[in-house]
């Protein structure tokens, strides 16, 4: 496979979001949906709707999310939709809950590792393109969160949630602690989701990854830690696999000491097997080709 482009700027701005997304030079079709991370109540680390509004204004997109899986204020869409007004999701622009009402919808992953079908809120069927704006930073449970926790995890419903948490054992939520899996099982179930995602939409997906307040905890902690690193910048690709892998390089290349708590967060966890997994099922690369469009 090809190297893919990943595109880099230094200075993190809004405006410099939609320059990344201009050197792609391709304009999503359609009906655009902008995958974001709502932000747990409490979090602090979270992309703000104020910062992406400029992005997701450019793409005339609408922000959607889903429902957790664990316990919090995200994991009913009654309290998921009050912590959305709280947070001021839809202050702005329009904002879908995507499996605020069921049935899911279910896509098949014929040659997955470990799932052979990922649930997702079935109102993703809306859309005809995807713009994945991911906030990297640590996670207690991947090592990392970027794009491709974008794709699995966060598109993923409720029951969909379950299903990737134990590696294909249930979908239900009432049993989700009871069946964690291996970790490498879990990693590769994630690999699985995202590529039914990927799939779905065809190509018509751009990625971009924004390392920005980042600390080792992900935005679904409510009691995150303070970053740990100063931040680094905008990436943006056509690739998800590629940006996450440019991510984590960037990371461990960094002068900055910090670097040192995520990498043991990330490592502890073996977080790069995600990226492992999801470049052996094909649906992208690790080798890329780092533009600076500073």
């Amino acid at each position: 496979m090809e190297k893919a482009n990943v595109y880099f700027i230094k200075e993190i701005t809004s405006e410099n979001i939609i320059k990344a997304y201009q050197a792609l030079k391709k304009n999503l079709p359609g009906k655009v949906a902008v995958k974001i991370h709502s932000g747990e109540k409490g979090n602090q680390n979270y992309l703000k709707p104020d910062f992406i509004r400029d992005i997701v204004t450019h793409v005339n997109g609408t922000v959607v999310e889903c429902n957790t899986a664990y316990p919090g204020a995200r994991n009913s869409s009654e309290k998921h939709k009050q912590l959305i007004k709280d947070h001021e999701w839809d202050k702005y622009f329009p904002f879908c809950l995507l499996d605020e009402e069921g049935p899911d919808m279910e896509l098949d992953i014929p040659n997955g590792k470990i799932l052979k079908k990922n649930y997702v809120g079935k109102d993703l069927a809306n859309y005809d393109s995807l713009l994945v704006l991911s906030h990297f930073k640590g996670h207690a449970m991947g090592g990392y969160g970027g794009a491709l926790k974008q794709l699995s995890i966060g598109c993923a419903s409720s029951a969909g949630k379950t299903l990737i948490h134990t590696a294909g054992v249930t979908d239900k939520q009432q049993e989700l602690f009871n069946n964690l899996p291996e970790q490498d099982k879990f990693l590769e179930a994630m690999a699985d989701a995202a590529s039914s995602v990927v799939n779905y939409f065809k190509g018509n997906a751009i990625y971009i990854n924004i390392m920005k307040n980042i600390s080792v905890d992900c935005d679904c902690d409510g009691n995150a830690k303070a970053p740990c690193m100063k931040d680094i910048g905008i990436l943006a690709s056509l690739d998800p696999i590629a940006v996450d892998q440019a991510c984590l390089d960037l990371v461990y290349n960094s002068a900055d000491l910090g670097k040192n708590q995520l990498i043991r967060r990330i490592e502890s966890l073996h977080g790069v097997h995600t990226i492992e997994a999801s470049a052996d099922l094909g649906f992208g690369t690790r080798n890329y080709n780092l533009i600076d469009i500073d």
